[in-house]
């Protein structure tokens, strides 16, 4: 089927065609964390149909955002992953998260949630208090655990689940991570309240919790 486009020559536009489409964002943003199975994205967008997120992952592979590759035996299954091109949406998604924050004021009944989804809010605070460190955080809310992964040279990368590795670990739930999301308070202050717990030793726990800043 041909691509749907807006037939403009703009930049904007250009781009809505190839991720303006509803749940596109959404699938990028859950293979931010790495190559996910299909199973796996089904389960993290509660409410798409099977139908909807197999066409929109042909779409997106079509378009150069997302490949699809087959893992060696014996887990002889299917995973979708970025290409480079998709990875470069993640300012973007940065970006839509700040703008949406306020939309977190409240939560509905009705609303999911994963401990993921509060990743891409949490890095760009967490990079303002790690400054050039790089080191691996992991962040575990009720909902769930995901990582953090920072360098001094490289956009931050975060992964589900816990890390392999952490060089600190802060403990919080999904209303303090709705409220950094929203700039209602600082990270340091969430920190200093209590509302955020670090632990860990060495360079990156001390920043985050404000010593030798």
């Amino acid at each position: 089927m041909p691509r749907r486009s807006y037939a403009q020559y703009c930049a904007i536009a250009r781009a809505l065609d190839t991720v303006g489409d509803r749940w596109t964002l959404l699938i990028a943003r859950e293979l931010l964390a790495g190559p996910r199975r299909y199973t796996d994205l089904h389960a993290d967008l509660p409410g798409v149909s099977t139908d909807m997120l197999a066409s929109r992952l042909k779409d997106l592979e079509r378009d150069g955002v997302l490949t699809r590759r087959r893992l060696a035996p014996p887990a002889a299954a299917s995973v979708y992953e970025l290409t480079p091109r998709g990875h470069a949406l993640l300012p973007v998604l940065s970006t839509l998260a700040d703008w949406g924050a306020e939309g977190l004021a409240e939560r509905r009944p009705t609303d999911a949630v994963r401990a993921h989804w509060f990743a891409v809010p949490l890095m760009r605070r967490l990079r303002a208090l790690l400054g050039a460190r790089a080191g691996v955080v992991e962040v575990r809310l009720p909902e769930g655990v995901f990582h953090l992964r920072f360098a001094a040279d490289a956009e931050p990368a975060y992964g589900d689940g816990p890390a392999e590795r952490a060089d600190a670990a802060l403990a919080l739930d999904g209303e303090v991570c709705a409220e950094l999301a929203r700039d209602a308070m600082t990270v340091a202050e969430a920190v200093a309240s209590g509302a955020v717990r670090v632990s860990g030793e060495g360079a990156v726990a001390d920043a985050l919790r404000g010593d030798g800043v």
